[in-house]
């Protein structure tokens, strides 16, 4: 099941609510919601206009508690990546690494600030991320993310040392966001457009971060 068709919802009465089944993306807003109204048996179904919905006012899906875990659990997952980037100044030695660090760092901060907005907005809890970090080994982590054993070991490294294991942890770390998306769809969260669709933006983005990882992981094996 991919992540699009997930939201595919079915309404009460006589339309369908599709928050982002989109199969290409060659008319319209693709990340506007549609609506689409059933035929007769054995014809097929109508999308309606941007008026019509109007007219029957319908109302998209709202958020659910999966939703909120989701965006808590995702501010402490990238406030690691944060803190993991801000190691390769001073020591990485790849000019690739730190470009690509840099850009890192600039996305994810402005992934949290748009989930902290997301959680105030709505009333929930904004976490902790000083104190999650702190207390890493104790509790459960989000998968992915790293010890403070591991994070100890990437500190006291530099150089191409420093380089390798900063991208094998950065990788996993992917990963388990990746890991994080699907279990939030899996278990029926997401439907909320807003969290979809920035749900599938973390997902896009850590698969295209993943592909320059995996790039610069094997140019340092000498097979690039």
């Amino acid at each position: 099941m991919t992540l699009k068709s997930k939201t595919c919802l079915l309404l009460p009465a006589i339309v369908v609510l599709v928050t982002a089944c989109t199969g290409s993306a060659d008319t319209g807003d693709a990340d506007a919601p549609r609506v689409i109204q059933p035929g007769a048996p054995g014809e097929p179904g109508r999308e309606l206009t941007a008026e019509e919905v109007e007219e029957l006012d319908i109302q998209p899906p709202t958020y659910t508690q999966l939703d909120t875990a989701f965006m808590q659990g995702m501010i402490i997952h990238h406030d690691q990546a944060l803190e993991m980037t801000s190691l390769v100044p001073k020591r990485s030695a790849l000019k690739d690494l730190s470009l690509f660090a840099e850009r890192m760092e600039i996305s994810q901060r402005d992934e949290i600030a748009l989930m902290t907005s997301w959680l105030t907005e709505r009333g929930e809890e904004v976490p902790d991320t000083e104190a999650a970090q702190t207390h890493l080994d104790h509790g459960q982590r989000m998968p992915g993310m790293l010890t403070n054993a591991e994070l100890a070991e990437l500190r006291a490294a530099s150089g191409h040392k420093f380089d390798r294991l900063f991208l094998t942890f950065m990788q996993r770390h992917h990963e388990g966001a990746l890991l994080m998306v699907s279990e939030l769809f899996d278990a029926g969260g997401g439907e909320e457009p807003e969290v979809f669709r920035f749900a599938n933006h973390v997902d896009a983005d850590q698969r295209i971060e993943l592909g320059r990882i995996a790039v610069m992981l094997s140019e340092m094996n000498g097979t690039g």
